[in-house]
């Protein structure tokens, strides 16, 4: 029995201590004393983690399709249970417009509809899988459009721009090269020179277009009424030629300090791009774009072993997992991948990460086909990596700046965003309406002498 006390009295005095500690209904509790409803409550309150702000849920995801330049854009739109609360994404796929659109208000809104939506991973992962088979570029266009605006929505909500919430600046400004193009030589110079004076540290050279197409004489199979009218037609061999004439003529009136850049956009066989840049060595090229196509990617050994030039590879790429092993294996030097086409920022920044693994740098996809919202998407995922390697660049126009107020500026060769919260850039949708959008696929057909297609 005296055991027994002193065993009790020694329990009584460590709750006595722990009280001190402790709370009072945890104590309580200990001693064997039930606690009160109100004292449970107060338990709760201070052991649960404090929330910063009510769930907000998706109440709509809507798509606006607009074309003030003449290419198809594709905005999604994001709404949610907070008034006035939304968020904007690029889901642009210009050749296939009308079927994002239809993906978007067919398929994405009802599926989103309730999800809360800060769970920005949650939300891609289970949209990605949802239709089963791994997304196509259409629903993933949609995807990365619907991914974008809960970035934008959650930098409002933070009162952060987005670069803020991925983990700050790495850099001042986003450094970018401008497009220098002409039907002869010396009015890609004249071009250069002009992006010189403008700012510009990095320009990217081509000689009629992608594959020098202008060079090309005598289509037989337009002769042989074979295709349609409009289709164009290549002669790699004249391509392969003038290039390294192009790098030697604009080396020599533009300087060794440029970075000059180009892009073969994968239309010229595997032996002909490793001899040309065998060729190209000498002009030192800060990187060759899309030197192969997805057809051709077992080339990459033979190409890398076979010159030192630098590529940037990506544009295609619809997966994330498609280039991991090219990564790995330092096949390339530059991620060229299109945000807006492999799911958005979520996607962009592993792949980012990924890279920095590698010593593989940025160079996002940014063509003009690409709305101000991707653009500004590009810029805060370029602000924050530490791989950033180049951007490209975009001259908005009045029209554009007026269907998307708070387009990043371009200054001195450099993008700013404008620091406000979230990505800073909208769309005024009553101007949006002014330019609708088209089923016009646009002419990518590009043919042989003969009539045979050119991959892409």
């Amino acid at each position: 029995m005296s055991n027994l006390k002193d065993q009790q009295g020694f329990d009584r005095r460590d709750a006595l201590k722990m009280l001190g500690l402790g709370t009072t209904a945890g104590i309580l509790g200990l001693i064997g004393t039930p606690m009160s409803a109100e004292a449970k409550e107060e338990e709760k309150a201070k052991n649960t983690y404090a929330k910063g702000m009510a769930p907000v849920t998706i109440t709509k995801v809507r798509a606006i399709g607009t074309a003030p330049n003449g290419s198809n854009l594709v905005i999604v739109k994001v709404e949610t249970s907070e008034p006035g609360l939304y968020g904007v994404g690029c889901a642009t796929f210009t050749q296939r417009a009308e079927v994002v659109v239809t993906a978007i208000n067919e398929y994405l809104d009802p599926f989103c509809k309730g999800r809360d939506v800060d769970n920005i991973e949650d939300m891609w992962q289970a949209a990605y899988v949802s239709s089963y088979w791994r997304n196509g570029p259409d629903l993933n266009n949609a995807l990365s459009g619907l991914n974008e605006a809960m970035w934008d929505i959650k930098g409002k909500r933070a009162n952060m721009p987005v670069y803020a919430l991925l983990g700050g600046k790495a850099r001042f400004a986003v450094d970018t090269y401008a497009h220098a193009d002409g039907k002869d030589i010396a009015q890609v110079i004249d071009q250069v020179k002009k992006f010189q004076a403008d700012g510009f540290r990095h320009v990217r050279i081509q000689l009629g277009g992608y594959g020098a197409t202008m060079l090309a004489k005598n289509p037989d199979f337009k002769d042989a009424k074979f295709g349609k009218p409009t289709d164009q037609f290549i002669d790699p061999r004249a391509y392969v030629q003038a290039i390294p004439k192009l790098f030697n003529e604009v080396r020599k009136a533009c300087g060794t300090d440029l970075e000059l850049l180009h892009d073969t956009h994968e239309r010229i066989q595997p032996m002909d791009i490793i001899n040309m840049c065998k060729r190209l060595e000498e002009y030192d090229p800060f990187f060759i774009e899309d030197p192969l196509s997805p057809e051709n990617r077992s080339w990459w050994k033979q190409l890398r072993a076979s010159t030192t030039v630098p590529f940037a590879m990506g544009e295609l790429f619809n997966n994330p997992n498609e280039f991991v092993q090219e990564m790995a294996d330092h096949s390339f030097d530059f991620i060229r991948c299109h945000v807006s086409q492999i799911g958005g920022i979520t996607p962009a920044m592993k792949v980012a990460h990924l890279g920095e693994l590698f010593n593989v740098r940025s160079a996002w996809h940014a063509p003009g086909d690409c709305s101000p919202i991707g653009h500004a998407a590009h810029c805060h995922i370029d602000l924050n990596i530490w791989n950033f390697g180049i951007q490209e660049s975009v001259f908005f126009t009045e029209k554009e700046k007026a269907v998307f107020p708070g387009c990043p500026e371009l200054k001195n060769g450099y993008l700013f965003v404008n620091e406000a919260p979230g990505l800073g850039t909208d769309i005024d949708e009553k101007e949006a309406a002014k330019y609708p959008i088209s089923n016009r696929a646009g002419n990518w057909t590009i043919r042989k002498r003969d009539g045979t297609i050119v991959r892409p």
